[in-house]
């Protein structure tokens, strides 16, 4: 099987070729996926198909997936870091110090990297996986002002913001992680997983949040392998003709359900709750309703889920009646919301709620009282954290609204916050 990945971005074309259900293929269409970079998916299915279209031995060589570039280049079974090298995205500081440290590149990142750079600060934006976030994965983000007929969150958010953000001088490090952070007077140094140093007089956290698991037992080990998180836009071409489940009642499982509705035989959509209303926008219940071939399992779950090398199947428990059934299916999409990522925080004392979100501004007041690790007279500017001049944005941020137009807004927001801790404290 062969799929086509378009884009309007001109980006170079990558070929890929792999074994059904390669974990590691997948993790290579979504990040090419998310960065806006058209690729073509090959699935071999014999031995003879892995030596004819890929030169190896066989389907299960090692050597597989094998990524080919316009320019002849062949990798083996290459690592994100050597994909983002190969496409000229991979770059070190140019700067031992900047004015403004920014984590993670989805909506809210780039927003702030954008406005930051923009604004004449010398600007560093980290990210460990890929440009866009989650919304980066999303096939097409609707509900966006001014796109009336709506946008693909690569698009807009991925290729079209990272030239934004590279025109005004912005620093990107791909696949970098930061891994510990650390605040001297005036300045934050947040350690990254390859060693490096990122010094900077201010920082913004808008690492957003990782996907909910489902806890059950194979989950990790199938992932990539039939187990998918989120709308899965890179796998959207694959499904032709299979039946697929959603497992979630949200935006991301409906615009799911729909980008995958033109390909796939049948979507079923499963949830625990007693309808979709509680969860959808009202346009994807319309659209969902009107597709042919998309049901909606309510009160349902899953509860195991089956296969050797990739998933062969998965259990369905009713919370009515506690009778269980199996449904063959290799496709399971988990859009059940997200976790925020702050680990980091629990080190270094940034107040976190009780699901882990950054706690900013006036919630961190206790009447008139000023957090503890809080050292100025003033109190903290409305997306700031209990350390000044550590900002939060996006979903990471406690009371943050879940849409991509308020992550974009404040990032925005967060450098004009950033702008006034730096000439005033």
């Amino acid at each position: 099987m062969s799929t086509l990945q378009p884009t309007s971005t001109g980006a170079p074309l990558v070929k890929i070729i792999c074994k059904p259900g390669s974990a590691q293929a997948h993790a290579i269409r979504d990040f090419l996926q998310r960065c806006g970079i058209p690729f073509e998916s090959v699935e071999i299915r014999s031995d003879e198909e892995a030596r004819a279209a890929a030169g190896v031995e066989g389907k299960h060589d090692s050597r597989l997936p094998v990524c080919i570039f316009p320019d002849g280049a062949r990798m083996e079974s290459p690592t994100l870091r050597q994909i983002i090298e190969k496409l000229g995205w991979f770059s070190n500081p140019t700067r031992t110090e900047y004015d403004l440290a920014i984590y993670g590149a989805g909506p809210a990142g780039l927003s702030a990297a954008v406005y930051g750079a923009s604004d004449g600060l010398r600007t560093v934006l980290i990210e460990k996986a890929a440009i866009g976030g989650q919304a980066g994965s999303t096939s097409c983000i609707e509900n966006y002002l001014g796109f009336p007929d709506g946008i693909p969150g690569a698009e807009l958010l991925a290729e079209r913001a990272r030239k934004q953000a590279v025109k005004f001088g912005v620093d990107i490090l791909l696949g970098r992680e930061g891994v510990r952070a650390e605040f001297i007077p005036g300045k934050g140094v947040g350690h990254l997983a390859d060693g490096t140093h990122i010094v900077g007089r201010a920082l913004i956290c808008a690492t957003g949040v990782e996907y909910r698991k489902l806890g059950l037992p194979n989950e990790e080990r199938l992932r990539g392998a039939g187990v998918y998180y989120g709308a899965g836009a890179s796998e959207a071409a694959l499904v032709k003709g299979e039946h697929i489940y959603i497992v979630g009642g949200g935006n991301s499982a409906g615009q799911a359900a729909m980008h995958f509705a033109p390909n796939a035989d049948k979507i079923t959509m499963v949830i625990r709750g007693d309808s979709l209303k509680e969860t959808l926008s009202q346009y994807l219940i319309d659209r969902v309703q009107s597709a042919p071939n998309i049901e909606v399992l309510t009160r349902t779950e899953v509860t195991a889920l089956t296969g050797d090398e990739v998933l062969e199947e998965i259990t369905l428990r009713s919370l009515d009646t506690g009778d269980e059934r199996r449904a063959k299916t290799h496709w399971l999409f988990i859009c059940i919301g997200g976790l925020p990522q702050t680990q980091w925080a629990l080190e270094v004392g940034v107040a976190r709620d009780e699901a882990g979100y950054l706690i900013t501004g006036h919630d961190l007041m206790r009447g008139n009282r000023k957090p503890e690790r809080w050292t100025l007279d003033r109190d903290p500017y409305y997306l700031e954290t209990c350390i000044p001049g550590v900002f939060a944005a996006g979903d990471v941020r406690h009371g943050s609204i879940k849409r991509c137009a308020s992550a974009v807004g404040e990032g925005a927001m967060a450098v004009a916050f950033v702008h006034r801790y730096l000439s005033q404290g």
